[in-house]
Formats: C-alpha cells, structure tokens, sequence
C-alpha cells in the first residue's frame, strides 16, 4: 500500500485542508472533537476512520432530509407527532397501514374526503413528513398552483417537461379540493399531472368532495378522465365529524388566553 507523506508540520491543519479539498464538511467539524479524544483513550486507527466516516454520513444524511423537505414545500410543518390518533374519524387500522407507506412503494393512489376541519390535510401532510423521514421525495400543492403550473409553461408549450420533474417525486400530494370551483387551467393541471403521474408514482388528494363528484367542480370530461386515472389504484379515506377548528375555537382552545 502506498503511504501519502504528509507535508507540513501540523498533521490536524493538513487534515482540514482535505477534508476542505475533499468536501467533506461534516468530518471536518469533528476533528477538532475527534482527534484529542482518540489520543486521550487511544483509539485504534480504524475507529478513528469508523467514528470520522459515520459522523459524515450522518450530516450527509441530515442535509438531504432538509433538502427533501424544503423541496416538498409544506405549507404548516404538521406532522404525526401533533396528530391525535384517536380523535380522528379514520379507522386506526387504515391509520396505521397509511404510515407504513408500503402503498407508495406500490405507485397506489390515496384519496381523503370528507367535510372541512376533519384532518385531512394535516392528515396529508404528515404523511408526506412521514415519506420524506423514510428518504422519499415528495411535492405538496393545492389544485390552483397546477393551475399557475399550466399558464408559465404554455408560453413556450414545456408543460410537459415541468410534469417530468414533478413526477420524480415518490409521492405528490393535492390539497384542499372542492372548497371553490376549479378554474380551467387548474383543471387541465389537474388531469395533466394525475395522468404522469399514473401507474409511475403515487398521488395523494385530500377534498371536500368525493372524487366521484369532481365533475361539480370542473368539466366533466377532464372529471371523468381524472377520476378514471387517480381512482383506479387508490384507497379511499372518507373523514366525517365535526370541525376540529370549530370545536377549539368555541372551547377558547384556538387563541392563548389574555393574562
């Protein structure tokens, strides 16, 4: 094995410039840890290296999940550690088979219906936090910023490709279906997406509606042809209850009181 000597008098200062050199920021923020306490117990080498390594992957895998979330741009940051599991209409069962994500794997579609306030999109949220804790990549929009998505790239007609980059992503999440009409351009969005995206990944919607009455909202035709596609491999959730905010915000529960 060939040795590289070293070339100056401060074996530590050398070792930052490579890792600098090398791009491995994570290592070169726990030399000045590592080194001392690996003199003081006298480590073997190969700890040494194990303890340096595992620190750079750790921080490699950190950075990637920020990265991943800022991506998936959520609109709140809610996640299934404020979400209570046994005020929510959703059968634990179904709960529980929806955060292992084995459907995402399987390019299955999910759709959650049902009135406004009953968790569905904190509900779609979290497990979109939940996909992007597994390593997953995921992208969060409402049905009017497809709607956006379609007037940008008509112009010069790259629709297409902006659904390519979108359908890269694990899981695409839809929120807040049927609260407003659907304008045609988000329509089109709509059924353009659900169409990449179909048999290639997952697509999660949450809506006041039931899809099977998305035809009130947006024309028929791009209806039936959206339903057709985002329902043909898709589990179903139908939320009802009352509105979670109603019910904080009658019990004083929404607002910190005055002192």
């Amino acid at each position: 094995m060939r040795t590289v000597p070293g070339s100056g008098p401060d074996p530590l200062e050398e070792a930052l410039a490579l890792t600098r050199r090398l791009k491995l920021p994570h290592i070169r923020r726990a030399l000045a840890d590592v080194v001392p306490t690996a003199k003081a117990q006298r480590w073997d080498p190969a700890e040494v290296v194990r303890v340096l390594l595992a620190e750079e992957a750790a921080g490699r895998d950190r950075a990637n999940l920020h990265t991943r979330r800022k991506r998936a741009a959520f609109p709140t940051g809610k996640t299934f550690g404020d979400w209570d599991e046994a005020k929510s209409s959703i059968p634990r069962a179904t709960q529980d088979a929806l955060k292992a994500l084995e459907w995402i794997g399987r390019r299955e579609n999910l759709s959650i219906c049902g009135p406004s306030g009953t968790g569905k999109s904190h509900f779609s949220e979290a497990i979109g936090q939940a996909a992007i804790e597994a390593g997953m990549s995921v992208a969060w929009f409402t049905i009017e910023d497809l709607g956006v998505l379609v007037r940008r790239h008509r112009a010069d007609d790259s629709i297409a490709r902006a659904l390519n980059r979108i359908i890269r992503s694990d899981l695409i999440i839809v929120d807040d279906i049927g609260l407003l009409p659907v304008s045609p351009d988000a329509a089109e969005g709509f059924y353009r997406l659900v169409d990449a995206a179909y048999e290639r990944r997952s697509v999660a919607v949450s809506s006041n509606l039931h899809p099977s009455g998305f035809d009130e909202i947006m024309p028929k035709t791009l209806a039936t042809a959206t339903v057709d596609r985002l329902l043909h491999h898709a589990h179903i959730v139908v939320t009802d209850g009352d509105s979670y905010r109603l019910a904080q915000a009658t019990t004083g529960q929404g607002v910190k009181p005055f002192s």
